[in-house]
């Protein structure tokens, strides 16, 4: 039998074996790109919901269908809630952010002394359970003063750092129609829409629902076990 030419061969080893890969490396990247897909989180601005060395499971089917690899919606059957959380592509540089919805189209945003005011209604402030920190670092918890913050309807853990310049009065400012105000758990470590505006809905990627993983960079990146696979969506009278 004749041996097939070296050039044949190839040709014949990337139909049978290459074109599959190919074919099945595509598949999941369209998933990962409309479906659903994870978010590294490099900074403390959501400090202490989500924590440096997370990684947070972002759920794009959320609030639209989308193209993949693309901010083309195909379909639409919800929007983003005040309280989520939720990622997007920053207007200020194109990168991906995790914040926190606090207004929605309409809404009028104050920030007075870093106590928000919505809708000219001061929102309230309650003290939160120590368990709820103890994943923070023993100097954060020492410098940083937090809160369980009163939206409507929903409550979250807020921090503030009192020993550092930040823009802790903002506004009034009126949110734009289609456009949503984005601002980090952790207010005077966050560079959020009190800096670059509010955020169009065609740049939501989707809704961030969990930590799906967790490591600690301060301690030789050490697994935070008890930490994944958590939620992080807040239930009514709850913070989170």
């Amino acid at each position: 039998m004749t041996a097939l030419p070296t050039r044949a061969r190839l040709r014949h080893w990337c139909r049978r074996e290459l074109r599959p890969l190919i074919l099945m490396a595509l598949v999941v990247c369209s998933i990962r790109s409309s479906l659903a897909d994870w978010n590294d989180v490099p900074t403390g601005s959501m400090k202490p919901t989500i924590l440096e060395g997370d990684r947070v499971y972002v759920n794009k089917l959320a609030y639209d269908l989308k193209v993949p690899f693309t901010t083309w919606h195909l379909a639409q059957w919800d929007n983003p809630q005040r309280g989520d959380i939720v990622v997007f592509y920053s207007p200020h540089d194109g990168k991906r952010l995790v914040k926190r919805v606090i207004g929605l189209p309409g809404d009028t945003i104050e920030l007075r002394n870093d106590r928000l005011v919505l809708n000219g209604n001061p929102v309230k402030y309650k003290p939160i359970a120590d368990e709820l920190l103890r994943d923070v670092a023993a100097r954060d918890r020492s410098d940083h003063v937090f809160a369980a913050e009163e939206l409507p309807g929903k409550s979250h853990v807020v921090a503030a750092i009192p020993g550092v310049p930040a823009r802790r009065d903002f506004g009034p400012f009126k949110v734009p129609e289609a456009k949503y105000f984005m601002m980090g758990d952790n207010r005077d470590d966050s560079f959020d829409s009190r800096y670059y505006g509010a955020v169009d809905r065609s740049r939501i990627v989707g809704r961030a629902t969990a930590v799906a993983l967790s490591f600690d960079r301060q301690n030789y990146w050490s697994p935070r076990w008890h930490r994944m696979f958590t939620s992080l969506v807040s239930e009514p009278g709850s913070a989170r």
